[in-house]
């Protein structure tokens, strides 16, 4: 076989990962490198100037690796809670593309001719973010459309950063390695990549329109498979306005949209399996009744989906009946389920430290808050802390990588409920959700709503 030398874009793209790896390797080593010399002179580690010094290192950085930085800062346990404060404070926006590269990008996705597909589309983005932008458009039938266009050489930016990723562990693993992250990175590795993949999130979208489609009180917008590509993604402009906008309403409003913001999570996970790995506000927005007030959410944003196998939902089903029978060999088995490996009592403990705080509220028949008197920001950090103090005396253990982005939706979930400072019945809500439920039923709807939009399962066991 005849080797054919690179042609001049591949060349560039070598060229640009290169780059990135030299750029983020040498900020973020630098602060691996501050953290060992401490230990080999027997300081202790100055986990807050560690903190700061790292964020300080990511900050002048854009791309990907910001995008990892605080899906970090928002996974329990992650990374201590020093770090966590510091990389929540990163902006993870990179500076737009100006429009000669827009229609650049454009030719490239839908041809040279592209303007004529649309009645209009605005020179200036109306967001950017890590991974693209999104511009305002109108298509020729006078449908509101937004046009998702993802920046150049993000899949080289992507597997630059992601290995850099493990240094960001290894700073933790230096000082404290109670918890093995060695799965969390694969995980996150495989959803950043996933995300990169327009006609893939196209199809997450289909795939939520079916799964919620008997509920007025969610929208899903309509993707534009025309005048969507791999790295351009046209779906319906949605209306709305801000969550935080509404944290003033009436109870009754707050109310009703974190019952919409509930059923968006836990019916589809309940039914098929699957969830929003990212419920932060920006993807989400209010759309208004008839009369002007707010009558529930748009979802805007379908690039971190994750499926899970049914016997996964099967052991959040079996820990929530463990936990409210108390039948301690129920409980013991949703954590075999989930892949926790050598089970002790002590371990066992630790483990349901956390599980009460993420069930607390579902096993409680009565209306209440979320979590009283605390703050969205703290929501799930003084468990956390709890749980690791209890593991540092166990020794390392290894969080199964389908556990990351449950427990990052579930946490990011409840900040929104402590934002709009909503008043439910979470036991009734949860319960309604897993009515009768059947793991073979979970997985013959599962294969069907896949198959109706084309879609393989998320990557994973």
């Amino acid at each position: 076989m005849v080797l054919m030398p690179p042609t001049d874009s591949e060349k560039n793209r070598f060229s640009a990962r290169a780059k990135r790896y030299a750029k983020v390797g040498t900020r973020v080593g630098g602060v691996a490198a501050r953290v060992a010399s401490q230990r080999f002179l027997g300081a202790k580690p100055d986990r807050s100037g560690n903190a700061l010094a790292l964020a300080s290192a990511l900050g002048g950085l854009k791309g990907p690796i910001m995008k990892v930085a605080q899906l970090l800062a928002t996974i329990p346990d992650a990374v201590p809670p020093e770090y966590a404060a510091e990389l929540m404070k990163l902006q993870s926006q990179a500076p737009p593309m100006g429009w000669a590269f827009v229609k650049r990008r454009m030719s490239a996705e839908l041809g040279s001719e592209w303007q004529s597909k649309f009645k209009s589309f605005e020179h200036d983005p109306a967001a950017a973010a890590s991974l693209g932008q999104v511009h305002r458009a109108v298509a020729l039938d006078g449908s509101a459309l937004a046009c998702k266009l993802q920046y150049p050489d993000m899949q080289s930016a992507v597997e630059a950063d992601l290995s850099q990723l493990q240094l960001l562990f290894n700073i933790r693993k230096r000082f404290d390695p109670a918890i093995d992250t060695s799965e969390m990175g694969v995980e996150i590795g495989a959803r950043l990549r996933e995300e990169l993949d327009y006609a893939r999130e196209a199809k997450h979208a289909a795939l939520y329109s079916i799964m919620l489609r008997d509920e007025p009180a969610i929208r899903v917008p309509k993707v534009w498979s025309d005048l969507s590509s791999g790295r351009l993604l046209t779906m319906q402009w949605m209306d709305g306005s801000k969550m935080l906008s509404h944290t003033q309403d009436s109870l009754d409003i707050r109310n009703k949209l974190a019952t919409a913001m509930f059923t968006a999570w836990w019916f589809p996970f309940s039914r098929f399996g699957v969830i929003h790995g990212d419920p932060h506000l920006g993807n989400y927005t209010v759309f208004d009744d008839a009369k002007g007030d707010a009558a529930g959410i748009n979802l805007l944003d379908y690039g971190c989906i994750r499926i899970f196998p049914p016997r996964f939902v099967g052991g959040v089903v079996d820990l929530y009946r463990g936990l409210l029978e108390g039948d301690d060999a129920r409980v013991v088995h949703a954590y075999e389920t989930w892949g926790f490996k050598r089970l002790t009592k002590p371990l066992i403990d630790a483990l349901n430290i956390w599980a009460r705080f993420i069930y607390g509220p579902l096993l409680d028949d009565r209306v209440r808050t979320i979590a009283d008197g605390v703050k969205p920001s703290e929501y799930g950090r003084k468990q956390a802390f709890q749980v690791h103090q209890a593991l540092k005396k166990l020794g390392s253990v290894q969080v199964p990588r389908e556990f990351v982005f449950m427990d990052r939706a579930a946490v990011g979930l409840g900040a929104v409920f402590l934002h709009l400072a909503a008043e439910l019945n979470f036991y009734r809500l949860f319960n309604e959700a897993i009515e009768n439920f059947d793991a073979t039923e979970v997985a013959a709807r599962q294969a069907a709503a896949l198959d109706a939009v084309a879609l393989k399962p998320s990557t994973g066991p």
